[in-house]
């Protein structure tokens, strides 16, 4: 059964600043001060972009003292996945069956 891709999370992490957060923080728990100077963004640029991220049930905050640390939550990239890896195997069913819709 076709599952569809949840095109919001998709609109979430097409934009190249968020993608290059998530990469970041797929490798390692960082600050704000370590996304700045691993990305070149400013921070209230960067700021924004975590809101979304946070918003969107991508990553996790952690205070800690003056800090907060973003952690990335890969249950959710790893439903995504799972969803493209659905579509993929839909597609290739479809080839294999020659499935194709008659025109009028």
């Amino acid at each position: 059964m076709m599952m569809s891709v949840d095109t919001d999370l998709m609109r979430v992490l097409a934009d190249p600043l968020r993608l290059q957060i998530v990469t970041l923080l797929a490798k390692e728990t960082l600050c704000s001060t370590h996304l700045i100077e691993e990305t070149g963004a400013r921070q209230t640029n960067l700021s924004n972009h975590l809101k979304v991220l946070r918003e969107a049930g991508v990553v996790e905050t952690e205070p800690c003292g003056r800090f907060t640390y973003y952690r990335l939550k890969p249950d959710v990239i790893a439903s995504l996945a799972g969803q493209f890896a659905d579509l993929a195997e839909t597609a290739r069913a479809t080839a294999a069956n020659n499935t194709r819709r008659s025109c009028p």
